[in-house]
């Protein structure tokens, strides 16, 4: 009984092998000379690796990189140099929006000193969304923080000499910045001042204060 289980096993071994044939999945090394034009030109020596195929020219005394390599490794150094010009234009990018901001908050304080409020209303998004909150009411829209502007300023002597101090610029994206700062009033009998929270987007006219947050420390 043993021996005969050896003889099937060693049956179906003999003819399960008739079928199995080494298969050469490389092409040959004469249809690689032909498709690249080297066979005319000079000897050349073929190496196969496992996952690459590799040509050795002598003349050029280099290894011949497969154009799938080739283009990979220009992708990457492409890659590469793009998000170095990326990285090197981000400072200057940002150096000029905190300057653009800078400038709306120049305009702005240049305007009142000059008794302008519509000028100085120009540094506000004309938005129905615009934000004004002081003490304890919120304001919405441009129109109606113009209002409050016109009402509680309504002459030169209330609304003194502006002057802004303590910016700091914090850009949140390239089209968002928050702002924070100190205001102070030189008025004939009082020095009114406090701080604000301000938030800039980028619009097409450029920076304006979305949101403002200002707030009066008190006498």
């Amino acid at each position: 009984m043993q021996k005969s289980r050896c003889t099937v096993l060693s049956g179906w071994i003999g003819d399960a092998s008739r079928f199995m044939r080494p298969v050469n999945v490389f092409p040959s090394v004469e249809t690689i000379l032909h498709s690249s034009g080297w066979m005319r030109q000079s000897p050349v020596s073929y190496c196969r690796f496992p996952m690459l195929q590799v040509i050795r020219h002598p003349h050029l005394g280099r290894t011949q990189v497969p154009i799938t390599a080739r283009l990979a490794c220009a992708i990457a150094i492409t890659a590469c140099v793009l998000m170095a010009t990326n990285v090197s234009a981000a400072p200057a990018q940002n150096a000029n929006a905190v300057a653009q901001i800078r400038s709306v908050l120049h305009a702005q304080q240049n305007a009142w000193n000059r008794g302008d409020i519509n000028g100085f209303m120009n540094g506000y998004a004309r938005s129905a969304s615009t934000v004004f909150i002081s003490e304890d009411s919120i304001r919405r829209g441009w129109e109606t923080v113009r209002a409050r502007y016109t009402q509680k300023y309504s002459d030169r002597r209330k609304m003194g000499t502006l002057s802004f101090s303590d910016i700091e610029i914090n850009l949140l994206s390239p089209d968002v910045a928050v702002v924070l700062g100190r205001w102070r009033l030189e008025r004939a009998k009082d020095r009114p001042h406090g701080r604000f929270t301000l938030i800039f987007k980028r619009l097409p006219e450029g920076w304006r204060i979305v949101h403002d947050h200002t707030s009066a420390a008190r006498p």
